[in-house]
């Protein structure tokens, strides 16, 4: 099992992420890493916080000479405004008492956040439930990208649209029905969408959103809106349907949904096909070369909880950022009156981001899949365990079937 741990907050000092169980010999190159953590911080809309922060990942153990050690990997990003919080989130008492933060914000782990740990101050829940802990997840998520690629998996993301603009041809639904799409396009999709500031992959679509963008800024307002995340060269057999929890489908949707303001998750076509009549939502079993393939991939790549060989299609909602320059109604908790909601800086949207980081999780629970399927304490052993499986697997299926 591979597992990670961060620990943090977003105006403390640093974020720290502790990456346990990957094999010895895994290639991981520093630059890499912090491209990952840039591409977090991309995007037209985000706050002022992305011109204070440049993410850069210190490794403080785990890898030597470019390589992993099988030992725990631990990884260190400094948050560079600290300097201004230093009396605010200090780890002692201060000397004179620091302000207090009585009044939540709607959609925010405010008001949840006191109630359930008790804490007289809303600064204590904002700290960590804040997306800035999604910093270190990202650092997690590219070595397992790098784990990957070693067996020429690829994760890449692309955003469908922000505050209900939609591109003219969902790209989507097209990988969903296969439909006229090569190896070749699919695989450049995450580098096209980087080249959009919004992260999208239509450039009319684009001038849309930058303008809806900037009617919500000087409305005060936010927008939320739906990404796309997808796996390519996954093998079939991931996953299990023995138990609930082995399920790949599901600890994918935990781990997309456990990303902040990610309000719903769909597996290929997961939500269209509950209109759909079976004849119409499922796909039908293919030989493609002597490969068992699907002449679609309307369940975006896994069937009862387990990886077909198609590619994982994954598509989340995030909803508009709950902090508003133009504040909904609150309570104010010393008073009990009704008060408008606290600013706190924040970004206009975020979706860019959120699908970068959305990549980062899928990438995290399919290296999972593999480790638990082909072990192995070095990438060497791990990826023998993997050709010997992969090789030949249809013939080995028809084989087996044809046993006296």
């Amino acid at each position: 099992m591979i597992r990670f741990l961060t620990a943090g907050e977003s105006h403390g000092k640093a974020l720290t992420v502790i990456v346990e169980g990957f094999p010895s010999n895994i290639l991981v190159e520093q630059d890499k890493i912090n491209y990952e953590l840039k591409r977090r911080q991309m995007g037209y809309g985000r706050g002022m916080r992305m011109k204070i922060e440049s993410d850069e990942a210190e490794i403080l153990s785990g890898i030597r000479f470019g390589k992993t050690l099988g030992s725990p990997i631990s990884l260190l990003i400094r948050n560079k405004d600290w300097e201004n919080w230093v009396t605010k989130m200090s780890h002692s008492v201060p000397e004179s008492d620091a302000e207090k933060i009585t009044i939540p914000r709607p959609g925010h782990a405010d008001l949840v956040g006191v109630t359930k740990y008790y804490f007289d101050d809303i600064r204590n829940s904002i700290e960590r439930s804040s997306a800035r802990e999604t910093a270190a997840r990202v650092g997690a998520g590219s070595i397992a990208k790098l784990f990957l690629e070693k067996f020429g998996i690829r994760v890449q993301s692309f955003v469908e649209s922000i505050g209900g603009v939609y591109p003219s041809v969902s790209l989507y639904d097209r990988l969903c029905e296969n439909l006229n799409l090569s190896a070749e396009e699919i695989n450049v999709i995450s580098g096209r969408a980087d080249e959009s500031c919004v992260r999208v992959l239509d450039k009319i679509q684009e001038e849309q959103i930058i303008e809806k963008i900037k009617e919500a800024k000087k409305n005060g307002d936010t927008l939320g809106g739906n990404f796309c995340v997808m796996a390519t060269g996954v093998p079939p057999g991931l996953g299990s349907y023995m138990h609930y929890d082995k399920k790949l489908d599901a600890r994918i949707a935990f781990s997309i949904m456990s990303i902040p303001a990610v309000k719903s998750v769909e597996i290929g076509n997961g939500f269209l096909n509950a209109d759909l009549p079976g004849s119409s939502a499922h796909d039908e079993i293919i030989n493609d070369n002597g490969v068992f393939s699907r002449k679609t991939n309307r369940a975006g790549g896994l069937e009862g909880g387990i990886t077909t060989g198609q590619n994982i299609l994954v598509r989340a909602s995030m909803k508009p950022i709950a902090t508003l320059m133009s504040p909904l109604n609150s309570i104010d908790l010393l008073s009990g009156e009704k008060v408008q909601s606290r600013r706190e800086r924040s970004d206009f949207v975020a979706v860019p981001a959120c699908a970068v980081i959305a990549e980062s999780m899928l990438a995290w629970t399919l290296s999972e899949a593999m480790i638990e399927k082909f072990g192995g304490d070095s990438i060497e052993e791990t990826f023998e365990n993997y050709k010997n499986y992969c090789d030949n697997l249809e013939l080995k299926i028809i084989q087996n079937f044809n046993k006296k």
